[in-house]
């Protein structure tokens, strides 16, 4: 039996590729191994949304070129996607590929394997308007709690600081009959809770005139016997469609959280983003959604040091952002990629400034996550419990993503129980079992 390791770098997106990547492999008789360990092919699935990502991806492919010559170093994701000259140039690596045809990846791999080229075998697609959503299953992992499915694939947004859309490709999406099917497998495997995820998942069905939508596909999944827990990944504020919102008003099993990024808490600097909405547009929208979902968190990404952002500039960002009161943030220091618009923009913002208005943001999302949780004392909620914490201890998520930790046996793990928080300690809220 030949042996895979398989590396994952960035986005629950990636995780969710290489997921559905070792079940291919897993399925056609590899035995699946820990990246540490001796195999045949080790399969690193990259990430480009920064230059640390991207610099990261080269270490890692180069430690596993550099500790195993005699396997087969295969790299795929939107690294060989954006810049496939660039990976071909990395001494060792035998195969590449893009984010599509990668369900022809062991046909690929093992090609390489047994004719044993001495050239770089090249499967790098590049993607057209009539690419098609990549019908990958969706993979399963040892802890039966929380699974990621991937139904939308690319982004026409074009931010100007984003190169995704060139490492993705445009709009596509699984569809509905997919959907159910696969949270279906999820739910007969064991899952509790199933995440819907996708590069711009508020446009899923887009590219189809509209027809379907996220809401379609949210029923969709809903709709599968025996799924206890469905949550949304990221989506853009100005997609949230009114009638999800009634949906988690109605159906609990629709977890009450949102993500909304935000980028920047200043007009000027959205504007240069090339992002579809404003400040004012963006409250109103928190607003509209914490009218009907007073108990909802809502989450969010902010990036700093934006070719041109100010110090006036970043302080209207501190003060939009702890108005919004947000349940986290994902803070990034503005990272310039290239062949960017923002690459070539003037008034870079140099790097020990962007690492300072980082560190100030993020000392206001303590304050923030702190004070959600404070918030949360007093409920009573249903936990999807992961793992033990210790021999008397068991963790979980409640709805709104926040993590509880309860006195329970480790025999709850993977199951869904109601808590009453009873208390905050450090970072993670405290929970009795509702008898």
């Amino acid at each position: 039996m030949r042996k895979i390791a398989f590396y994952t770098l960035g986005c629950k997106v990636n995780q969710a590729d290489t997921a559905s990547m070792e079940e291919i492999f897993r399925k056609a008789g590899y035995e699946i191994v820990q990246f540490n360990q001796k195999a045949d092919v080790y399969l690193i699935n990259t990430c480009v949304v920064t230059n640390n990502g991207q610099r990261r991806s080269r270490q890692i492919i180069n430690r596993a070129v550099r500790h195993n010559p005699l396997s087969l170093t295969v790299v795929t994701g939107c690294y060989p996607q954006t810049a496939p000259e660039e990976v071909k140039a990395i001494e060792g690596v035998d195969v590449i590929i893009g984010n599509q045809e990668r369900g022809r990846i062991v046909e690929l791999v093992e090609l390489a394997l047994n004719e044993k080229r001495t050239e770089i075998l090249d499967n790098v697609q590049k993607m057209t308007v009539d690419t098609k959503f990549e019908e990958l299953g969706a993979g399963t992992e040892t802890d039966k709690t929380r699974a990621f499915l991937k139904i939308q694939e690319g982004c026409n947004q074009y931010c100007t600081y984003c190169i995704i859309p060139y490492a993705r490709g445009p709009l596509r999406s699984r569809s509905l009959d997919s959907i159910k099917s696969e949270v279906a497998k999820l739910v007969a495997a064991g899952y509790k809770e199933v995440v819907l995820i996708g590069i711009h998942l508020g446009c899923y069905g887009k590219e189809q005139g509209g027809s379907v939508t996220l809401y379609d596909a949210v029923q969709a999944a809903l709709s599968v016997d025996g799924l206890k827990r469905l949550r949304l990944g990221s989506l853009e504020s100005v997609e949230v469609d009114p009638r999800i919102l009634d949906l988690m008003v109605r159906d609990n099993r629709l977890c009450r959280h949102l993500h909304l990024p935000l980028q920047s808490g200043c007009d000027k600097i959205l504007k240069a983003m090339h992002r579809p909405y404003d400040t004012a547009r963006y409250a109103e929208l928190l607003r509209h959604i914490k009218e009907q979902l007073p108990d909802i968190a809502i989450t969010t990404d902010v990036i700093v040091g934006f070719p041109g952002e100010s110090e006036e500039d970043f302080a209207e960002t501190m003060r939009f952002a702890e108005s919004c009161g947000f349940a986290k943030m994902h803070i990034f220091p503005y990272s310039k990629r290239k062949g960017t618009p923002a690459e070539k923009m003037p008034e870079q913002v140099i790097e020990a400034v962007k690492e300072e208005r980082a560190a100030r943001l993020g000392e206001l999302d303590e304050k923030l996550f702190h004070a959600c949780l404070e918030q949360a004392v007093g409920i009573e909620s249903e936990v999807l419990f992961e793992q033990p914490v210790d021999d008397e201890h068991i963790e979980g998520l409640i709805g709104s993503y926040q993590r509880v930790i309860v006195k329970a046996p480790v025999s709850l793990c993977g199951e869904i129980a109601k808590v009453k928080v009873v208390g905050v300690q450090e970072d993670f809220l405290v929970g009795e079992l509702v008898k």
